[in-house]
């Protein structure tokens, strides 16, 4: 009998320690799993950065992340309230009438990590972007009144996280994690 107590007490004791070593395996890939899953995360992170500059005018997008962002959703604004087009920003800006210019889209894009394009670049009356000097009037009111126009553009990752940047301005720009992006509605820019 009390080599049976003690063949009970080892078996007992080699359980719990089989369990524990269990519980231990099971806690360490959980957590190796999880590394994992921020390695990724880090590894496809799109970061975009929306820009205007003076030289020639022009509004600028760039992806300063290590993954592609894919834009969902683009509201522009003029003097925060949205517009459809860049021809509505030259109006808005400029006035009415014909204000030509050279235009990427935006909606729908996927940007590569490092990609930079120039979203609109306006041009003169000779179809030729708008250089800097001062004493050219419509580069002065340009230069000036690019600081009205800003951007809210909601762009996932390749994991489908999400973020919405707001931009443009005289404020920095701003980056937030969203769940989900908004659905086009009439506010959604077009291009």
């Amino acid at each position: 009998m009390p080599e049976e107590n003690e063949t009970r007490a080892a078996t007992r004791y080699e359980t719990i320690i089989a369990t524990f070593i269990a519980l231990l395996a099971v806690g360490v890939a959980g957590y190796t799993a999880y590394m994992q899953r921020q390695q990724v995360r880090a590894a496809v992170w799109p970061i975009l950065e929306f820009d205007s500059s003076n030289g020639p005018i022009r509004f600028t997008l760039a992806n300063k992340g290590v993954g592609p962002a894919i834009i969902k959703h683009v509201i522009l604004k003029v003097d925060n309230r949205p517009v459809k087009n860049w021809a509505e920003v030259l109006e808005k800006i400029l006035g009415p009438g014909y204000h030509p210019g050279e235009e990427s889209d935006m909606s729908g894009r996927v940007f590569a990590a490092g990609e930079s394009i120039a979203v609109f670049t306006p041009h003169d009356e000779a179809q030729n972007p708008i250089p800097f000097d001062k004493s050219n009037l419509l580069w002065a009111k340009l230069d000036t009144d690019r600081s009205r126009v800003t951007v809210e553009i909601c762009y996932c990752s390749t994991l489908g996280e999400c973020w919405t940047l707001r931009g443009g301005g005289l404020t920095a720009g701003t980056t937030t994690q969203t769940r989900r992006c908004a659905t086009p509605s009439d506010i959604t820019f077009q291009q």
